[in-house]
């Protein structure tokens, strides 16, 4: 019984991974909705200093897992580097693929809020099996347990920082549909984490 336990909580982990990384595929990179935490911090510190996003992805995802391993310990580690290989390979799936919903460029309002939906739900999904897709999730759950922050106000933080800073080379109106993102993937990511069925079935 515990061995199912455990292959559904894994198979529910890279169900909510594949959600994320056909979101980011389908969407977000083909309108340039931009993120905040560590993608966009990635942006913003390529952009003001030059430096290579390849270098900056390591460099940055390392030191949030380290704080993650630090503070929410080696089980969510494990499952946090299992989450982040399994997106890797789903993402090359999909590129491999091509794209399958149309292009929203033109759109940016309805890319934002099904963007949104894709991330907040996908996340929301990885968090609530204990793992994290990339070192945002693993720095919101750290200020989360440190700060005692709800995760929406803890993912909010650091997504909008990043944002208004990126404000210095990136339109206004780009960063306001990326607000619009970020805003609602990150409720969507606290209630899925904090959802309860039995709470459903008893309605």
């Amino acid at each position: 019984m515990a061995d199912m336990r455990l292959v559904k909580k894994y198979l529910c982990l890279f169900i909510g991974v594949a959600i994320v990384a056909f979101g980011l595929y389908n969407i977000h990179s083909r309108t340039n909705i931009t993120e905040g935490g560590v993608l966009g911090g990635i942006l913003l510190l390529e952009n003001w200093f030059g430096l290579s996003p390849s270098i900056l992805n390591i460099v940055l995802d390392v030191s949030c897992y380290i704080l993650g391993l630090y503070y929410l310990g080696k089980a969510f580690l494990f499952k946090a580097l299992i989450s982040t290989f399994a997106f890797s390979l789903f993402y090359r799936l999909f590129e491999s693929i091509g794209p399958i919903l149309p292009d929203l460029s033109s759109y940016p309002l309805i890319a934002s809020l099904l963007g949104a939906l894709f991330v907040g739900l996908g996340v929301g999904i990885v968090i609530r099996q204990g793992g994290a897709v990339g070192g945002d999730d693993a720095l919101a759950l750290v200020i989360s347990k440190v700060f005692h922050f709800k995760i929406s106000s803890a993912y909010l933080f650091t997504d909008i920082t990043v944002l208004m800073l990126s404000l210095t080379y990136i339109p206004f109106m780009r960063i306001f549909y990326s607000l619009i993102t970020v805003t609602i993937s990150s409720y969507l990511i606290e209630k899925i984490q904090k959802w309860h069925p039995a709470a459903v079935q008893g309605s």
